[in-house]
């Protein structure tokens, strides 16, 4: 009686809509370098189209939304100019053979009025200023206290959400990703740690949920579910981030989420480094895989092995890498052939130009 082998990275897995060649897939990692404007430039394009041997490429997370911005030169998808921008790096990325996702976001709190337009206070769901301070372009300064949105505002972030699905579509995307994670707005939302609203979208589970839900099927009804993924991070604690039970929390929003047939749910595990700064164990893709019925893409710190090792145990279905595809553009060759990688240049991660953006070699042929 024979059984059939556990997969592993290097096999082909349909996501979605997509026939993916292989399952090492291109986590999304911001780079600080869009030009003014928040459009992404000549040097992104390259960036990109370098890490096309990826299953698939999920972009650097994309402001929806003038007031969406809390870091300097990030980009953007709300002008004409941001998608010719994003529209020559999807260019790049399918004539090297590659597959790209939008990352859509908002940053909500994480913010400061240097970011917003006319120098106004961020929003948020609740006026809970999180701990920590922010670089504002000259100097490290504390957060502010975000406004909290009112019941009104709420259809106006969907739409902003539509908005950037649509043009994410005009720019030549192959599907776009809700950044639902690292205590940005939506998981501001989410989390009880910072949403304390007494309307329809706070309190319960269910109401707490509610933002998120509305937003991916407004997302899938420009692109069509298959062409449609979210990103979690339960057990963070970034940007100043907790919840009273994430096991709870998340597993409701993943079987809600559950009735769409989504490309994937993209969730974080909880890696040691997380853990000395207070975030919670045991709340990850492994222990919230019966919760989904679809794709999951595990990423956190994996290594090919550890990524093989979650693919035979089966709790992951694709494996996100991300600072090792940062220095590493032909990491699934390198993979392949069990050849050494590159170390990353973490000085340069936020750094500008192409020193440690364009400059990692890769295999000799």
């Amino acid at each position: 009686m024979s059984s059939n082998p556990s997969p592993t990275v290097f096999d082909p897995i349909q996501l979605g809509a997509l026939h993916l060649p292989h399952r090492v897939l291109m986590a999304p990692l911001t780079r600080c370098r869009a030009e003014p404007g928040n459009v992404p430039g000549p040097l992104a394009a390259e960036y990109y189209a370098q890490r096309a041997l990826a299953g698939l490429i999920i972009s650097e997370a994309t402001s929806v939304s003038p007031r969406g911005f809390g870091y300097p030169n990030t980009p953007g998808i709300f002008t004409a100019d941001q998608v010719a921008g994003w529209h020559r790096v999807t260019d790049g990325v399918h004539a090297a053979g590659g597959r790209i996702f939008l990352q859509l976001w908002h940053v909500g709190r994480i913010s400061h009025p240097s970011y917003q337009p006319r120098q106004e206070i961020p929003v948020a769901p609740s006026a809970i200023r999180p701990k920590g301070k922010i670089f504002t372009g000259t100097a490290m300064e504390d957060y502010v206290t975000p406004r909290a949105l009112e019941t009104g505002e709420l259809p106006g972030i969907i739409a902003e959400y539509v908005h950037g699905a649509r043009l994410a579509l005009e720019a030549g995307f192959d599907g776009v990703e809700i950044h639902n994670a690292n205590g940005y707005l939506l998981d501001q939302f989410l989390r009880d740690g910072t949403n304390q609203r007494t309307d329809r979208y706070g309190g319960s589970i269910q109401n707490r949920a509610r933002l998120t839900l509305e937003v991916t099927e407004a997302v899938a009804s420009v692109w069509g579910a298959e062409r449609v993924g979210i990103r979690f991070s339960p057990g963070g604690v970034f940007n100043d981030m907790r919840d009273s039970n994430p096991l709870e929390t998340f597993g409701y929003v993943l079987r809600e989420l559950s009735s769409l047939p989504l490309a994937y749910a993209h969730i974080t595990r909880v890696t040691a480094q997380d853990i000395a700064h207070g975030a919670t164990d045991g709340v990850g893709p492994k222990e919230l895989r019966s919760q989904f019925r679809g794709n999951i893409i595990a990423a956190g710190g994996f290594t090919l092995e550890s990524g093989n090792q979650a693919l035979a145990e089966g709790w992951a279905d694709a494996i996100a890498y991300g600072v090792l595809f940062l220095a590493n553009p032909d990491l699934p060759e390198r993979f392949r052939r069990g050849a050494p990688l590159n170390t990353p240049d973490e000085a340069t991660f936020y750094a500008s130009g192409p020193k440690g953006y364009t400059d990692y070699p890769r295999l000799a042929a």
